[in-house]
């Protein structure tokens, strides 16, 4: 909660160190010199004297930027005036006591209080490592990495299996559903109002794109945290693990229609896996990940699997013995045998594995004697 000199200072503070990024990757894009070290000798004293930064702001903007080229060196990056920075506790200092953090700019240094909740208040005790700086619809913001110790883990023999998809967007294998009709409404509703107002290109219309920004990823991002702390609180009190599909690169290896395209692109289901996930470990539960083929082709009662037990999106029928019910609720329940049916494979020990591959490399290039 800067004042108004405070907040002109950190605005200043942004644009010069994103300028000092733009410096920094210009000059990396030339020389093709992408790592981190190599920058620090390139730049280091350039940007110190051309950008008045301190030493610590200098050093995490050539890391940013050379974070940016991890990527890939095929286009130059460029950096947003009011882009977010990082600080570590050099530069900037946390007085819980006080509610103030003591953060550099480039004017000096100035100490200015903070707001947050009584939740993220007990987890900044746990604080450790870099704090990030943003500048977001006129309102200034601290990122807070966190460290918090995972509850151990219990063991258990049963899984929940849940099964992600568009029409639904998780369907567990006790039979509970969870739709996405009010997710996919909304984003079709914001879909075509954003279709209106872009073709209209009037201010007005400017000014209310801009209010609906980030809207409607907001609420999917909500109704994402719901279900995943429904899942997570359902898996806790039944003493199970959570079995999950591993949709990786799924986007890629399936095809729609172009009028089911903006529907596939807006399926937030990595976001949903990463909520239950770290949730899960929070409260002490595992999380396994299945692969997903066959899963809604497989019948539980008899294994036929077949393209035609499933008749359409709804429903599953085995061919062979007639089994029926719910094709999300089987590809549930399926994920959920498939992990309690994991194969045992055998885990070696990463020094012993490498001693006795040494040894083998050693005794074939050893002279008979």
């Amino acid at each position: 909660m800067p004042g108004k000199e405070q907040s002109d200072a950190l605005l200043v503070t942004l644009r010069t160190a994103n300028d000092a990024c733009n410096f920094v990757s210009a000059a990396a894009w030339k020389s093709n010199i992408f790592n981190r070290f190599d920058l620090h000798h390139l730049c280091y004293w350039n940007i110190r004297s051309r950008f008045k930064l301190s030493a610590q702001a200098a050093i995490h903007v050539i890391s940013k930027v050379a974070d940016a080229y991890k990527c890939d060196h095929k286009t130059e990056r460029r950096f947003k005036s009011t882009g977010s920075i990082s600080y570590d506790d050099r530069i900037l200092c946390w007085r819980m006591a006080e509610s103030t953090v003591s953060i550099w700019t480039v004017t000096g240094r100035v100490r200015i209080p903070f707001v947050c909740g009584d939740h993220q208040r007990d987890m900044l005790l746990s604080r450790k490592g870099e704090t990030g700086l943003a500048f977001r619809n006129g309102k200034f913001y601290l990122s807070a990495t966190c460290d918090i110790a995972a509850t151990e883990k219990a063991d258990t023999t049963d899984f929940l299996g849940i099964d992600l998809g568009i029409k639904n967007i998780a369907v567990d294998s006790d039979g509970k559903v969870h739709s996405s009709g009010k997710v996919n409404h909304v984003r079709h509703r914001h879909r075509r109002l954003r279709t209106k107002l872009q073709r209209k290109c009037t201010r007005s219309a400017k000014r209310k794109l801009k209010k609906l920004s980030g809207k409607e990823s907001r609420f999917a991002r909500d109704v994402n945290h719901c279900i995943s702390k429904e899942i997570v609180a359902k898996a806790k009190g039944t003493k199970r693990a959570v079995a999950l599909e591993d949709l990786t690169g799924i986007r890629m290896r399936i095809t729609v229609s172009r009028r089911r395209r903006a529907t596939l692109s807006s399926w937030s289901f990595n976001q949903l896996r990463s909520f239950i996930t770290y949730k899960a470990e929070r409260e002490g539960i595992s999380t396994v990940f299945v692969d997903p083929r066959n899963t809604s082709r497989t019948c539980p009662e008899c294994g036929t699997i077949d393209k035609r037990n499933r008749k359409n999106q709804r429903l599953f029928s085995c061919v062979s013995c007639g089994f029926a019910g719910l094709a999300d609720y089987i590809a549930a329940e399926n994920i959920r045998r498939a992990a309690v049916n994991q194969p045992i494979v055998a885990r070696v020990d990463a020094k012993a594995a490498k001693s006795k591959a040494e040894a083998r490399r050693s005794a074939v290039t050893s002279p008979i004697l």
